[in-house]
């Protein structure tokens, strides 16, 4: 128990095994969860306010809490680690992923919502920030790519599955419920996690890449420009989506189910997004990257210019998820190229500058809808998303070799 996904090192050099793959499937329910607990709010924003007896925008402010926590909690969980079982350090985050999760379904107001997206916080950054370090360590080397977009893929997927079946329980069950269940899911992963991981230490990294990056700062021209690129495009875009329901109910007239299932639908291309661009982006990570910002900037400008048009919000939604769904894998590896020999470390201040704009794209996006109204709110996510394709544009870019190059070994 707790070892089977573990082999010599001249197998994982040729193949991957089923048990390997399986523990990757088990750390893709872990971020299918952790997105799920974080993105749920968005779908149920508006009973959950009305519960509370609070402002929409004040739970829309709860990712802005949740995001600050896990963009604090990401980047210094490699750091502090130290040679600790990655597995059990999974399972522990998921346990207060669980409690956190509880105290949401029990809060009565909102000084409780906030102690319980605290929680959820610190156990989101912990997963988050080694959950792709770990994929790769996972598999042979020439599945790299594809095991970090298997791993990423619970981001899609939670908003295929997690988000919009989340926001039917909450509109037939209530939103108290959905938590609750989230709360009962943490546990059973956090279990399968000790059972289908092997005995993670901390990494050595081995890169064998043409032009290999020597041991050095993590704070080099390429890393810089993505982690701009991605304040400023996941800032834009959680600005935006965070409400995206009263976007769909004021804009188009949208009805509760009717918004579940366009949730369902940007999910749908989110979870194609995500392995289309994983593919393209174990080769061609900046290229991939620049390309998904330009259709999220496209998305929104639609969703504000036509957006009072069901069938324009639809392939808006649509073209939305697509982009976005490619995101998060795709920046993962430009910054796994561009520090190939800090993975561990590289991640961790990649998933803290990632939530850190979640949070701030939270925060901005609930001050302009309360203060400036819907369509302006959609108009400055429009500039913000095309500022990010300029600098990805212009700036540097990762110099090192594909994905597949990069070589992890498990002590």
């Amino acid at each position: 128990m707790g070892s089977s996904a573990s082999a010599p090192a001249s197998v994982r050099e040729n193949r991957t095994s089923l048990p390997q793959w399986v523990a990757v499937g088990v750390l893709t329910l872990a971020t299918f969860l952790v997105v799920t607990s974080e993105m749920l709010p968005v779908g149920v924003l508006t009973p959950m306010a009305d519960g509370l007896g609070i402002p929409g925008g004040a739970v829309g402010m709860s990712l802005t809490v949740t995001g600050l926590v896990s963009a604090v909690t990401a980047p210094v969980a490699p750091r502090v680690l130290g040679n600790l079982d990655r597995r059990k350090v999974l399972a522990a985050a998921m346990v207060v992923l669980a409690i956190g999760n509880a105290v949401t379904a029990m809060a009565s107001d909102f000084g409780l919502m906030v102690v319980s997206r605290v929680l959820l916080g610190i156990g989101i950054g912990i997963v988050w920030g080694i959950a792709s370090a770990v994929a790769t360590r996972l598999v042979a080397p020439r599945n790299i790519a594809l095991a970090v977009s298997f791993a990423v893929s619970g981001v899609a997927s939670a908003s295929v599955l997690g988000v919009p079946l989340g926001t039917f329980v909450g509109n037939a069950f209530g939103w108290r419920l959905a938590f609750g269940s989230l709360s009962a899911l943490a546990l059973v992963i956090a279990l399968a996690i000790l059972i289908a991981l092997p005995t993670l230490r901390r990494p050595e990294a081995n890169i064998s890449a043409v032009e290999a990056v020597p041991r050095m700062s993590l704070l080099r021209p390429a890393v810089i420009t993505g982690l701009m690129v991605v304040v400023l495009l996941v800032t834009a875009h959680f600005a935006a989506y965070t409400y995206v329901r009263p976007v769909l109910e004021n804009q188009t007239g949208f009805s509760a189910n009717a918004i579940a299932l366009l949730l369902l639908l940007y999910g749908l291309f989110g979870l194609a997004g995500n392995f289309a661009a994983g593919a393209a982006a174990g080769r061609r990570p900046r290229l991939t990257v620049l390309l998904l910002a330009a259709g999220i900037t496209v998305a929104i400008v639609i969703l504000a210019r036509f957006g009072t048009n069901a069938l324009a919000a639809g392939a808006a939604i649509a073209l939305w998820g697509a982009a976005y769904g490619g995101v998060s894998v795709s920046a993962q590896l430009w910054m796994t190229t561009a520090a190939a020999d800090r993975v561990e470390h590289i991640t961790g201040l990649y998933v803290g500058i990632f939530n850190g704009s979640i949070a701030l794209g939270a925060a901005v996006g609930g001050l302009m809808v309360e203060n400036s109204g819907i369509l302006p709110m959609l108009w400055a996510t429009c500039a913000l998303a095309f500022a990010s394709l300029l600098v990805g544009l212009f700036g540097p870019r990762p110099t090192t070799g594909p994905v597949e190059e990069i070589k992890l070994t498990v002590r």
